[in-house]
């Protein structure tokens, strides 16, 4: 249920709140069609996506200005979320897949995202634009991922936390961290110390600084 995420963010706009509620029912309809969430874990969107989705807005709060790169967004996680409790951030979701993409972009339409592009993209196909931050989930090791992005990142700084890659992962990141150039700034931080739920228990946010 959407409470959960009530449980950790207290002021949400009644639209937010609209949003929030109307995820669940769209996913179960738009899954029955179009497999983007395992169907074993449709049941669970609201912990195991969407919130999780979220812990991001807990290392960051994107400024009304920026523009963040959701990349492998699969069926819009983590973008989806984000683009709702940041409303005047601009957010781009990508996915080599089109039949999910097309998802993404059905939902986003259905609730109302005026904040959102999806496109059938790749990273490496990316020329013309340049974000303050790329957010992934569960999308490949960080240094193919930081291989992708490195020159996607804009020059301008908006945010207390430097422009950079902000990967949701699972369980042990450190050889993935080891082998990141010499010299390349990270921070990780553990899920489990933002949300209490033990779903989040071997769950962390890993940040490279560009």
């Amino acid at each position: 249920m959407e409470s959960i995420i009530h449980k950790y963010f207290t002021d949400l706009s009644p639209e937010q709140d609209k949003q929030f509620a109307a995820l669940g029912p769209l996913y179960q309809e738009w899954n029955e069609k179009i497999n983007v969430v395992s169907r074993k874990d449709i049941e669970h969107i609201y912990l195991h996506h969407i919130l999780h989705s979220l812990a991001i807005a807990a290392f960051v709060q994107f400024d009304p200005e920026a523009n963040v790169l959701d990349l492998g967004t699969g069926g819009g996680f983590p973008g989806i979320p984000l683009a709702i409790l940041f409303p005047e951030t601009q957010f781009m979701l990508v996915d080599g897949t089109g039949k999910k993409i097309r998802v993404v972009q059905e939902i986003a339409d259905a609730i109302g995202l005026k904040n959102l592009e999806a496109k059938q993209q790749r990273a490496e196909e990316i020329k013309d634009r340049k974000f303050d931050f790329v957010v992934t989930r569960a999308v490949a090791k960080t240094p193919q991922l930081w291989a992708w992005t490195e020159k996607l990142y804009t020059s301008v700084q908006r945010h207390v936390v430097p422009n950079g890659l902000i990967a949701l992962k699972g369980g042990d990141i450190e050889a993935e961290i080891k082998s990141m150039p010499r010299g390349t700034y990270h921070d990780q931080v553990a899920i489990s110390d933002l949300f209490e739920e033990e779903y989040f228990l071997e769950k962390s946010i890993l940040y490279i600084q560009w």
